[in-house]
């Protein structure tokens, strides 16, 4: 867990779906902290700190780059 780094931050599970997907597909080690609180208490999302995208640090170059293809598509942007 020390080797992870946040590289973003969501309000709620929806927002991150397409991208959870592209990152199984690219063999990328990643976990959502507070994905299962979040989950079960959805309005409690700010106060707990939203839920953070953790990454491996080896692979943060290729989340960014994911992240900003995703943002460029107005289809599939994340919120």
């Amino acid at each position: 867990m020390k080797d992870f780094n946040v590289v973003a931050v969501f309000t709620y599970t929806h927002e991150y779906m397409v991208l959870k997907m592209l990152l199984e597909q690219e063999g990328i080690t990643y976990f959502f902290q507070n994905e299962l609180m979040i989950g079960v208490l959805p309005f409690h999302s700010n106060a707990i700190g939203g839920i953070r995208l953790m990454v491996h640090f080896k692979d943060i170059s290729k989340v960014n780059a994911i992240l900003e293809k995703l943002n460029d598509n107005k289809n599939l942007r994340i919120v």
